[in-house]
């Protein structure tokens, strides 16, 4: 005859547990932050003679996929064309709550000098409607886990190709990387 076995509740309670547990440590894991740019709108020219400057919002959709809030200041995204640097975007500071995404309205300038020294580059990317846009920023800030600030900083570098005429955003890469310092 075989033996029946008896269900242990004591071992069910710990296994369910420890599951608990483990879920918990693979959801708070810090992962990176994701941005994307939605738009760039054209609000105005400044006469800087000989040429014009361009002043325009970028609409960059941001998502913090961590469990915690995180706060961070101000910094600045500088923006290259054909390798030199076309202007910036001030970002001011801010904080998102966890797992959420927002969007930020930057306001950036950007230099027609710095056009104007690759002016055969540009009309060739005016006639291709194609123009190559490469962005870094760093972010510093910190996440609060329950009475523990813990600074962290992340930088993003963005390859970005926009039509130069009507300034849609064709495609994008962008590459996040957090570092999260710990306090000694």
């Amino acid at each position: 005859m075989a033996k029946e076995k008896k269900f242990c509740w004591g071992s069910a309670l710990v296994g369910a547990t420890a599951a608990a547990a483990a879920a918990l440590v693979l959801s708070a894991k810090p992962r990176d932050p994701t941005f994307h740019l939605i738009s760039i709108d054209l609000t105005s020219f400044k006469l800087n003679f000989p040429v014009l400057d361009a002043e325009t919002i970028l609409t960059i959709h941001v998502t913090n996929p961590n469990v915690v809030s995180i706060k961070y200041s101000d910094t600045n995204m500088s923006i290259f064309y054909a390798g030199s640097l076309l202007g910036s975007a001030p970002i001011q500071a801010g904080s998102q709550p966890p797992r959420s995404c927002q969007l930020l309205r930057l306001p950036a300038r950007l230099s027609g000098l710095q056009l104007a020294q690759h002016g055969k580059k540009f009309l060739f990317d005016v006639g291709q409607r194609e123009m190559v846009l490469d962005s870094t920023v760093d972010i510093k800030g910190a996440a609060k886990v329950m009475w523990w600030n813990h600074k962290f900083k992340v930088h993003v570098d963005s390859h970005v190709i926009v039509d130069p005429v009507f300034l849609d955003v064709i495609d994008q890469d962008n590459k996040s990387h957090l570092d999260i310092f710990v306090k000694s």
